[in-house]
């Protein structure tokens, strides 16, 4: 093997079958057409190093009589002194080609014309001398090009439908070159080629419409379709002539050949033109970004064609005008589908900014969905509600779950169930989706149904080899039928195009800003939900005192903790510390909602346990999505005796005289709306100078501190063992328990009894 640029190609002596023919080296065959000679000479002494072995019979000299030699003696002194002006004269040789030059051989002076380029090999740098026989109308120049297709340009200058730029190239390209058939050839995404236009004899079978596989045309050939724009084989069934030597010998390398216009051509790729019929062909690459997107392909059926070069140059200028219409004509219809998708953005942009509606619903409502990205339907998730517009599964879920483990912010896929099986059994009528993941588990995906189409391919594209057997051996060798062969393309949507993934991309960086800024308003809102429920006071009973600290999780995220103290009826005073699952706006109303219920059964006279049950009755069947935790104290003030209930809340702190900090035996209940029903009730004697600590889980756990850990911290920030009479500082404990990237807010309360 031998590697080359990062790629790996056959090395020289290895046979070429089409089972490796995509690492064939190409651009170094080691040989050329035999249409004309090649010189590779030394500057600026202009010696030949190289020669093709078909020297003699165009020059009328053996190749030892070349080797070794000047131009001067090769080509006389007439020619070889045009050529080393012209050397001289120019830098960039290619774009100054051909120069006519007379040389003198043994039968007489030949008009020839060569075709100059420099090429590296090694540390050297060796002139390329490239020799036809000079034919077609003289003397070659720009304006003679220019006028050989002004009419077809004008034609193209005035045209602006894609169809009919293809319909006048390919009609002109053969009115020019005089080959039997001209067909405009469009590559797709997977280079998979589709003939969109011809023109040919009338006696031909049409090719119009036809698509042929990527592999007809390997990546290494078309690499060199962006470097040398014309490739001519004059004679497909043409015996190469070698390069002597074939390696250089400064370098041992041989040449290469990639701007030659005789660079000989694989085997694989004359046997498929032979298996088509084909005698001569000629291609002109079409660009765009310097990436080839299709080909003029030039077929002749009758024998050898050698259109003057002169005439090649020509369809080569008429080829690049239609790479330039081509280009402005896309970038025309792109600056216009980007004015469109600009306008439909802004819709959205509007709609989602209405405070008034969810998110998912403001998207969905309106057609501008589905016009920034045509689909069947499509599905919004944001702030917990789930909307759709069009045809949609009645379940996303499982839709939605599969786009937040995803670790792209936009998932393209195409053909379902081939790509993404196991989703595609739970969304039968989805063949694509165009998603957007958004944070926290937010989404916005698109979805398209099975795009059921025929492809008329030339020849089966999945059975495109025969064997052919050489001597003992066995070889692949280019298929033989190009008959139309249909193929029914079934469980894939309708591509995604770069323009609607460029589309769904900037509606993405929008839609972040527009969830800031939602989210900023909705913890503005839920701050002043959540402080206009705590206690504007607590309470100050003789003997007693009450204190309370309220944190919002890192960001300013508000959730669902509350506190709450308040003297009952019957001269009791009541505490309770509570978490709403959940975060935001929803979060702060469900508090409120749950935290007034828990007053008015107090108020009543109920017991912690009693209240408990009955507001999980009223969450179960009120709030049926939300779950809290909650704990509930109710401290005789007179005895000390205090009665306590939690449900899925985390155990309470006793501050003991001594100062010891020690964690209740408290049995605790599941959370409400779970159904936890009556809770455990459970008594304490708060003596005098002892205290009660109430808390949040979001001051014990977070994702960087475990449970444990968390409580054996909490108690050893209110522990007062060594300072009993020191008071404890509820700021310094939140400060020293909160963990800077926990995602839950935090509450504190202490209930001490005077000493």
């Amino acid at each position: 093997m031998a590697e080359t640029d990062g790629s790996t190609f056959l090395a020289h002596d290895e046979p070429v079958d089409l089972d490796n023919c995509a690492r064939e080296p190409i651009h170094v065959p080691g040989s050329i057409q035999p249409r004309g000679v090649l010189l590779a000479v030394t500057e600026p002494d202009l010696v030949v190093r190289h020669t093709s072995d078909n020297v003699g019979a165009v020059l009328g000299h053996a190749v030892d009589q070349v080797l070794g030699r000047t131009l001067a003696d090769v080509l006389g002194p007439q020619g070889a002194d045009v050529l080393e002006q012209h050397v001289r004269t120019w830098g960039n040789l290619r774009a100054r080609n051909p120069i006519l030059v007379t040389a003198a051989t043994p039968d007489g002076d030949l008009e020839l014309d060569a075709v100059l380029h420099r090429i590296a090999t090694g540390d050297d740098t060796l002139l390329i001398v490239e020799l036809e026989l000079a034919s077609g109308p003289r003397p070659f120049s720009f304006p003679n090009t220019y006028q050989a297709v002004r009419g077809a340009v004008e034609q193209l200058n005035h045209t602006h439908e894609l169809a009919q730029l293809y319909d006048i190239t390919a009609r002109e390209v053969r009115a020019l070159t005089g080959f039997d058939r001209v067909m405009i050839y469009r590559f797709d995404a997977e280079y998979n080629g589709e003939v969109v236009a011809e023109a040919m004899r009338s006696d031909l079978n049409p090719f119009l419409g036809l698509h042929y596989p990527s592999t007809d045309i390997p990546p290494q050939a078309r690499a060199l379709y962006e470097k040398n724009w014309v490739r001519l084989i004059s004679d497909v069934h043409y015996t190469p002539s070698r390069l002597v030597p074939g390696l250089d010998e400064r370098s041992g390398l041989p040449l290469d050949l990639t701007h030659s216009i005789l660079r000989s051509v694989s085997p694989i790729h004359l046997e498929y033109l032979g298996n088509m019929g084909v005698a001569a062909s000629m291609s002109i690459s079409l660009l765009r970004d310097g990436r080839l997107w299709g080909l003029v392909a030039c077929h002749h059926y009758s024998g050898p064609h050698e259109p003057p070069y002169g005439v090649r140059a020509a369809a080569e200028f008429l080829g690049s005008t239609l790479s330039l219409r081509l280009v402005a004509r896309v970038e025309e219809d792109e600056l216009e589908d980007r004015i469109r998708a600009a306008q439909t953005q802004a819709r959205l942009l509007v709609a989602s900014r209405n405070e008034d509606r969810a998110l998912a619903t403001a998207l969905v409502t309106g057609p501008a969905l589905l016009d920034l990205v045509p689909a069947q339907g499509a599905v919004v998730s944001s702030d917990g509600v789930v909307d759709s517009v069009g045809q949609v599964p009645d379940d996303p879920t499982a839709l939605l779950a599969w786009v937040a483990e995803q670790t792209a912010d936009v998932i393209v896929r195409g053909a379902l169930a081939s790509e993404e099986p196991v989703l595609a059994a739970v969304l039968p009528d989805v063949a694509g989706l165009l998603a957007l993941r958004l944070p926290d588990g937010q989404a916005l995906v698109w979805l398209r149904h099975e795009a059921v189409h025929n492809v008329d391919w030339g020849g089966d594209p999945h059975n495109k080899a025969i064997a052919r057997r050489e001597g003992d051996g066995v070889r692949l060798s280019p298929r033989k039928s190009f008959a139309l062969w249909r193929e029914t393309v079934r469980g894939q949507s309708e591509p995604w195009t770069d323009r609607e993934v460029r589309s769904a991309e900037e509606l993405r960086g929008q839609l972040l800003e527009v969830l800031i800024e939602r989210s900023r308003l909705q913890v503005r809102a839920a701050e002043t939900v959540q402080r206009s429920l705590l206690p504007a006071s607590l309470p100050d009973p003789d003997g007693w005192s009450v204190d309370a600290r309220y944190a919002p999780a890192a960001g300013g995220r508000v959730g669902g903790d509350w506190y709450d103290a308040l003297v009952l009826p019957d001269g009791r005073l009541a505490v309770v510390v509570g978490d709403v699952a959940g975060h935001g706006l929803s979060a702060a109303a469900a508090m409120g909602q749950i935290r007034n219920a828990l007053r008015a059964y107090l108020l009543r006279g109920d017991s912690p346990a009693v209240t408990l049950a009955a507001l999980d009755h009223v969450v179960r069947w009120t709030m049926p999505d939300e779950m809290a935790t909650v704990v509930v104290a109710i401290a005789d003030l007179a005895t000390g005796e205090v009665t306590l209930s939690a449900a899925g809340h985390p155990r309470p702190l006793h501050l003991r005289t001594d100062g010891a900090a020690v964690l209740l035996d408290l049995p605790v209940a599941r959370p409400l709306g779970v159904g936890s029903g009556a809770a455990p009730t459970s008594t304490l004697q708060l003596e005098p100078g002892a205290a009660l600590v109430l808390y949040s889980d979001g001051v014990v756990d977070s994702r960087q501190t475990s449970l444990r850990d968390g409580l054996r911290r909490l108690e050893r920030l209110v522990d007062r063992t060594e300072h009993p009479d020191r008071a404890v500082d509820l700021d310094q404990v939140l400060r020293e328990s909160r963990d800077l990237a926990s995602i839950d807010d935090c509450t504190l309360l202490l209930l001490r009894r005077d000493a």
